[in-house]
């Protein structure tokens, strides 16, 4: 572990214990990961997006100022709870724009497609994100892969960090879960 990450992850445990001077320093630390997994979000939301990058970082940061009871293991836990927050505030969207336009039938998502297109249509996400619950149902920890690696932006390293298993682990679940995601969307 180098010096900056010692460094954030004492300043997320300082935060956590209440220290909220703690809070200040830490966010010049995390800023710039924050703006790479908003980046990462926003590749795949539509063309014509009017909420920007900064815009989703600004917003998950309000949300996560009001996280309490978190202990803070390393900074690559705080960066899968930051993914979390984000995925959550652009599927909150995607949903109210569905649920504003007429109709609404879900269109089938090609997995490896949704994550190299520049945008994707809300339908899509909620498709996605459906499948993703479904197949938390089965198995919690692949699906945790998934959110983690497509909508977290993490390496494999990163990820097996966050889980607490192997970096060849992490790449069996990451082959199984998007075969069983593909699967599953073309059900849809």
């Amino acid at each position: 572990m180098d010096d900056r990450t010692s460094e954030t992850t004492q300043l997320l445990r300082a935060w956590a214990g209440g220290d909220r001077g703690a809070l200040e320093r830490l966010t010049p630390h995390v800023y710039r990961a924050l703006r790479r997994i908003a980046g990462h979000h926003m590749k795949n939301e539509r063309a014509g997006q009017t909420l920007q990058p900064t815009a989703l970082v600004h917003e998950a940061w309000l949300e996560l100022i009001d996280i309490t009871n978190v202990d803070w293991n390393h900074r690559a836990q705080f960066f899968a709870i930051c993914a979390q927050v984000m995925r959550r505030i652009l599927l909150d969207r995607a949903r109210r724009r569905v649920t504003a336009k007429r109709g609404g039938g879900a269109e089938r998502v090609d997995l490896d497609e949704l994550s190299v297109m520049g945008a994707c249509r809300a339908r899509e996400l909620i498709v996605l994100d459906d499948a993703l619950h479904a197949l938390n149902e089965i198995d919690p920890r692949k699906a945790r892969v998934v959110e983690l690696r497509f909508f977290g932006g993490l390496s494999v390293e990163e990820t097996a960090e966050v889980l607490g298993v192997s970096p060849e682990t992490v790449m069996r679940d990451w082959k199984f879960a998007r075969s069983w995601l593909q699967a599953e969307i073309g059900k849809a």
